[in-house]
């Protein structure tokens, strides 16, 4: 994991949070990379991460993206603040069968509420699955 620029306390805050989500564990989703406002995380796919025409489900890449965004801003937030998902926009461009899934997030704006946050997903042959655009609240 790079944690570049992130002290030790954040570091083992990120980590403690990726250990305390269940659905996170139930997809197999990864800590890949971490730094000040950016988060990368992935999966490996699996037949039961497929829908019934064999391309991973819409839902479990959402939710993918979604906890790539939330690692992205937690990067930033101080220990006391929280902040939850207020809009999740993806848009999917192709099909994702086999291999790695991997979602890389950015905050493009924490202002003292909302946080925006863009992400992309792609496959481990770099081709680009799905966009999206989330904000966040603070809580």
């Amino acid at each position: 994991m790079n944690s570049e620029k992130l002290t030790a306390s954040q570091v083992e805050r990120i980590q403690k949070a990726l250990e305390t989500v269940p659905f996170a564990k139930l997809l197999g989703i990864e800590l890949e990379e971490v730094a000040p406002g950016t988060a990368t995380l992935g999966f490996d796919i699996r037949d039961d991460l497929k829908q019934n025409n064999g391309v991973v489900h819409g839902g479990a890449i959402a939710s993918l993206v979604d906890t790539a965004t939330a690692f992205a801003i937690i990067s930033l937030l101080p220990p006391d603040e929280k902040a939850t998902t207020a809009d999740l926009t993806i848009s999917y461009l192709r099909p994702l069968r086999n291999g790695r899934a991997q979602s890389t997030a950015r905050v493009i704006r924490a202002g003292r509420r909302l946080i925006v946050v863009s992400a992309e997903l792609v496959d481990d042959a770099g081709n680009l699955i799905a966009t999206a655009l989330t904000t966040y609240i603070k809580i």
